[in-house]
């Protein structure tokens, strides 16, 4: 991990951050990605790794073109991409939810996501080498109810990892993804529109993950012998059994 660049996206809050302080422990150099400015240059100013700060927000496909080729020419050598940025808005049924929300779901999650991979494959293929971890969910492998978009944009993320897993093979870049369950992050207050009330009532009694946990896991997906492809890790809370299945503390 030591010198090796690091691409993060989503890296201004919650898991990306998290990410990014135990990768900077590793010796890796990193570049930030994010729409907040300030933030990511507070998490540059935390760590003790060479940093370069990207602003730009995934569902905008000329800004994420353009953001990577600013990076001077050293830094286009990425060897490892973490797709983390997404979001979710709203918890509707189909027939009240609001279109708004769908789109931000699906630009975010879905297209984002593939505008990022698109622009930082062309070393790894030219390198044959390289990793990509895409963050999805544990609403990615089940449905639950009033999730039916957010569900499909991480449905939708599954997909395209093992599309782009036999994609890139060819050219031994190992391909995978993590989907974390219940995870204690602004996640909910993102979803509830800034309700921190009603956010707050997500995790009450959940014993939920921490971005940590989650930023630790992924470590270890890097982590492996090269030989190895942690292709697939869904990451819950004792708690949880499923998407939907909780045990809360009484």
């Amino acid at each position: 991990m030591k010198d090796k660049i690091v691409c993060i996206t989503g890296a201004s809050s919650g898991i990306g951050w998290a990410t990014a302080k135990v990768l900077s422990e590793l010796g890796a150099q990193l570049i930030l990605c994010g729409r907040r400015t300030k933030k990511l240059e507070q998490l540059s100013d935390l760590l003790k790794v060479n940093c370069q700060l990207l602003s730009f927000d995934v569902r905008d496909r000329k800004a994420v073109f353009a953001a990577f080729e600013s990076l001077p020419e050293d830094w286009k050598k990425i060897d490892i991409l973490i797709n983390n940025a997404g979001n979710a808005h709203g918890l509707d049924p189909v027939q009240t939810a609001n279109i708004d929300d769908w789109d931000s779901m699906i630009d975010g999650n879905v297209k984002g996501l593939m505008y990022v991979t698109k622009a930082v494959i062309p070393h790894m293929i030219k390198s044959k080498k390289g990793h990509i971890i895409n963050l999805g969910s544990i609403a990615g492998k089940e449905v639950y109810p009033n999730g039916s978009v957010y569900c499909s944009s991480k449905f939708a993320v599954d997909a395209f990892t093992s599309g782009l897993r036999i994609d890139l093979n060819p050219f031994g870049i190992r391909v995978g993804a993590i989907h974390p369950g219940l995870v204690q992050t602004e996640f909910s207050e993102i979803r509830f529109k800034g309700d921190q009330k009603r956010a707050s009532k997500v995790y009450e009694g959940a014993e939920a993950l921490t971005a940590e946990d989650v930023a630790d896991a992924i470590s270890y997906m890097l982590n492996v012998p090269e030989k190895v492809n942690v292709a697939d890790l869904v990451l819950l809370p004792t708690r949880q059994a499923n998407a939907y299945v909780l045990n809360r503390k009484e």
